[in-house]
């Protein structure tokens, strides 16, 4: 276990606008939605061929014997250009898909010889014709979640930065200034990295040792104003530090168990923050204490913004499709919030 030291230098929060290219055909959600639409398509054009319900589920069988090998050696050719794809400008990038997709077809119909029952040309023309289909698609649901409305969702998560933390902080600043000017000069410099980040550009991944940065800037602000009503404890030895994430994901995560279960409670309270790499995943645990109600109140103890999690697990869909997973849990008087999500880093 350590803690890092806060006075860490966080000029930037490097971000840049994601390529305008094809999704990612390494991520488990894309090749999902490819094996399904195909093989609807498969189906389709039985039915389209045979009238009867029997015998178009015949025929999509017997297709089936090429179509599969074909599908899943243009998935496994799409899987190792990937990086190289998605750096290329949509036309381009489509253009090479479809000529991989092609090479796999044919290379897939050459090896079933005479199990195969269609012919070259026809094979090529439906494989061509089911990618082009969901070229369009996948560039249509791309759109629709889009950098554009990523950044107008994101807007609601940024809001969030409550007034009364704000006029707090500054209060504090206000009376360290003359007992002690340093630590002032820190409490505005962590309050302004912590507003630079939200102001920032939302549309990149950033590496998580400025997360974990800007979130320990956070966590010394609100030290300051809890005192020791506020325990926080860094198991980041394993934190993978080069690993990128989406923007504001664990500043608001230590966020919500200060306000909602350490603030709320009679006494004093803990924060846990774990961070490990597990494989090729990074995991990401945020858990604190739940204090009793209030004396005289029945209410139970807040443990966290609907809202917010809401928010931070669709920018993860957002980000990572089918790859990352949000979960909550509650027990023997905890609160905890898991991510899981793909260990990546930037291209060298």
């Amino acid at each position: 276990m350590r803690r890092r030291d806060r006075t860490h230098s966080m000029a930037s929060i490097s971000q840049n606008p994601r390529a305008d290219g094809l999704p990612d055909f390494r991520n488990l959600g894309v090749i999902a939605r490819i094996l399904v639409a195909v093989n609807v398509l498969a189906f389709a054009a039985a039915l389209a061929a045979h009238a009867e319900l029997a015998a178009a589920a015949g025929a999509f069988v017997r297709w089936a014997a090429l179509v599969e090998p074909a599908l899943l050696a243009s998935l496994v050719a799409l899987w190792i250009a990937a990086p190289r794809l998605q750096r290329l400008p949509f036309p381009a990038a489509s253009a090479a898909a479809l000529a991989l997709v092609a090479l796999a077809v044919a290379l897939a119909h050459a090896a079933l010889g005479a199990v195969a029952e269609t012919e070259l040309a026809r094979a090529l023309a439906f494989a061509l014709g089911a990618g082009a289909l969901l070229l369009a698609w996948l560039r249509l649901r791309e759109r629709a979640f889009s950098p554009a409305l990523a950044e107008a969702r994101l807007a609601a998560l940024q809001a969030r930065i409550r007034p009364h933390f704000l006029f707090n902080s500054l209060n504090a600043a206000l009376g360290l200034l003359r007992r002690d000017p340093r630590r002032a000069e820190q409490v505005i410099e962590d309050l302004a990295e912590l507003f630079r980040a939200l102001l920032a550009d939302a549309r990149a991944f950033v590496r998580l040792a400025d997360e974990i940065a800007l979130a320990e800037r956070y966590a010394a602000i609100e030290q300051l104003r809890l005192g020791e009503r506020l325990r926080l404890v860094w198991e980041l030895d394993a934190a993978p530090v080069d690993a990128l994430l989406p923007p504001l994901v664990l500043q608001p995560l230590v966020e919500n168990a200060v306000y909602h279960g350490v603030e709320p409670a009679a006494g004093a309270g803990e924060v846990l923050v774990r961070i490990e790499r597990r494989g090729d995943r990074v995991h990401v645990l945020v858990e604190n204490t739940l204090g009793a109600a209030p004396a005289g109140g029945d209410a139970p103890p807040r443990h966290g913004s609907r809202m917010a999690l809401d928010n931070i697990r669709e920018r993860l869909a957002l980000f990572y499709d089918a790859e990352a997973s949000l979960a909550t849990a509650t027990a023997n008087g905890r609160y905890r919030v898991e991510i899981d999500l793909p260990y990546r880093v930037e291209a060298s």
